[in-house]
């Protein structure tokens, strides 16, 4: 079985391109689902998140209000890397059973992580082959003020602590280009995929 990873910055597609690799029949597993689910009452992360950031972060509801939280750290390097200390462990974990259960029914399946930052906090080296998305800056900023609650100036904050581009390239085994027309992108994910299956073990 292969483990691949699926990374680019905020708005770049990532998304897309993973669920076109699941319609070949890949599993994709989205990092960004788990750690909601890690950070839900019932989660692993949940009562360390409260813990470490106090009770100011929970909504009415009794759950984390992921905005305010987001806002509380992501202008704080420190406080960041202290939100992905207690969250990222709980994720990886989610990740590797869920690819364990995979392996077990799909020995020669492809299975897909999309996350965001997994150069940047060095979960690269998991996977045997990582694929990078990637369009323009401007583009970044166009689809993510589409999302409901964006704000212009959380999005540049947070394409400003990512790693650039060109320094992510030089770790990718494959760039997938978005920037142009959906059937542009599409045409590449075949060919990824393709080039893919001639790597399995």
């Amino acid at each position: 079985m292969l483990k691949v990873g699926l990374t680019g910055g905020i708005a770049s597609g990532k998304s897309f391109v993973g669920e076109a690799l699941a319609g070949y029949g890949c599993l994709l597993i989205q990092a960004d689902d788990l750690g909601h689910e890690v950070l839900a009452p019932s989660g692993e992360a949940f009562e360390p998140v409260v813990r470490e950031f106090g009770s100011a972060i929970l909504a009415a509801d009794g759950t984390i209000d992921r905005r305010f939280l987001a806002a509380l750290v992501f202008s704080d390097p420190q406080r960041l890397a202290r939100l992905n200390a207690l969250v990222h462990p709980a994720v990886i974990r989610r990740e590797e059973e869920a690819i364990a259960r995979f392996r077990a029914t799909s020995p020669g399946g492809i299975a897909v992580v999309e996350a965001a930052i997994l150069i940047e906090t060095g979960s690269y080296s998991r996977f045997d082959k990582l694929i990078l998305v990637t369009c323009t800056g401007e583009q970044q900023l166009e689809r993510a003020l589409r999302r409901e609650g964006a704000s212009e100036f959380d999005i540049r904050a947070r394409i400003s602590r990512q790693m650039p581009l060109a320094g992510k390239r030089k770790f990718a085994d494959f760039v997938i280009d978005t920037s142009g027309e959906k059937a542009g992108t599409l045409r590449q994910v075949r060919e990824v995929y393709d080039q893919l299956r001639r790597n399995q073990p």
